[in-house]
């Protein structure tokens, strides 16, 4: 069981650095379109963000997701099978470009295998999965409407301001911008697999303690209950944040080419203006729903969302539908495609070993 432990963590982590480079066009897609930053230099300015935000957010989305299903219905091999499930999907839509959310891949994963493993929907906490599917809608909304507000208070605020001069500045500030999305994008993302972590962690310890065996130090996990009933995951051991966020880090370093491309380039063309006000909206929004509500909300959604908020500002025809509509049905498809490879993942963990 602990070998099978240290499996899950290694492949947590691997998603992790994966989530890092697959969404690393998230913070950065922007920043290189408009030629403020040289790729690299850019990488290196989002990653060195991803990991402050080490020490900025707390663990609201890490214990959402880990509460994504129920702790007592599951075992080590479902939490197996719907981080190979994640792995897979992340990968095969990097390959093809498509700014899929990672968070949404990681807990439909997570939810199909427990499915599988229970044979039962009632596995699944169905409020944490309801906010979560909501805000698959919202959020790109949420950008959408906070990037065309901001994106129009700027251009009324300096409509009389030298264009030169101008284009200067909001060129100094898209730095402070993608900085800001930066830490969202860290805070929000790195979460979900610190999530993932605490729920094998826990399962783990219940084995422990089911077999009569002191469950160890470094895996030992409290759970408490706050004054209206809710529980939540606390004294969680430091090493599982710190290596998370150290791999969505050096992921996001590793660049994420072919999405980048989609993201600055093909839902609209972005001046140094356009990408301070989208990257604004895109950090309000997942600073206020993630850390607000607790939410996994998807920083993919959130900065198309808000890419197509400044394209709206020219005119509506500024925005190309025809991407953004097909980033749609990958968003749409997410959830239920990760479920149901992490059913069949799970199945084949099943037919190799009959206790999964």
């Amino acid at each position: 069981m602990l070998t099978l432990l240290v499996v899950i963590i290694i492949l947590g982590l691997g998603f992790d650095l994966i989530n890092g480079f697959h969404d690393a066009a998230n913070s950065i897609a922007t920043v290189v379109s408009t030629k403020v930053l040289t790729p690299f230099q850019a990488v290196v300015w989002a990653a060195m963000f991803n990991f402050i935000a080490y020490w900025i957010f707390d663990l609201k989305v890490a214990n959402t997701v880990a509460k994504t299903v129920h702790a007592d219905s599951i075992n080590l091999y479902v939490i197996m099978a719907g981080l190979i499930a994640a792995i897979f999907w992340n990968l095969l839509t990097w390959w093809f470009g498509i700014p899929s959310s990672s968070s949404h891949t990681l807990i439909g994963g997570f939810a199909g295998a427990a499915v599988a493993h229970a044979h039962s929907f009632s596995v699944i906490n169905q409020g944490t999965i309801f906010n979560i599917m909501l805000f698959i809608v919202l959020a790109p909304f949420i950008g959408m409407i906070v990037a065309f507000i901001i994106t129009v208070i700027i251009v009324n605020l300096c409509r009389k301001a030298n264009p030169y001069q101008a284009d200067k500045w909001f060129r100094r500030l898209q730095l402070l911008s993608s900085a800001a999305f930066s830490l969202g994008h860290g805070g929000s993302d790195s979460q979900k697999v610190i999530g993932i972590i605490t729920a094998s962690m826990v399962v783990f310890g219940a084995w422990c303690v089911k077999n009569g065996m002191p469950v160890p130090h470094w895996a030992h996990i409290q759970e408490v209950v706050d004054a209206h009933g809710k529980s939540s995951y606390a004294h969680v051991p430091q090493w599982i944040p710190i290596t998370c966020y150290l791999c969505i880090g050096f992921g996001t370093m590793m660049g994420g080419w072919r999405i980048i491309k989609t993201m600055g380039t093909k839902i609209t063309k972005v001046t140094p203006l356009e990408g301070v006000a989208a990257e604004t909206a895109g950090a309000i929004t997942l600073y206020g729903v993630s850390q607000g509500l607790g939410v996994p909300v998807s920083t993919t959604h959130t900065i198309v969302g808000s890419i197509m908020g400044v394209g709206m500002t020219k005119r509506l025809s500024a925005v190309r539908w025809g991407v953004s509509i097909n980033l749609l049905w990958a968003w749409i498809l997410t959830i239920p495609v990760s479920g149901l490879l992490a059913a069949l993942v799970y199945y084949i963990l099943k037919l190799i070993d009959p206790a999964a």
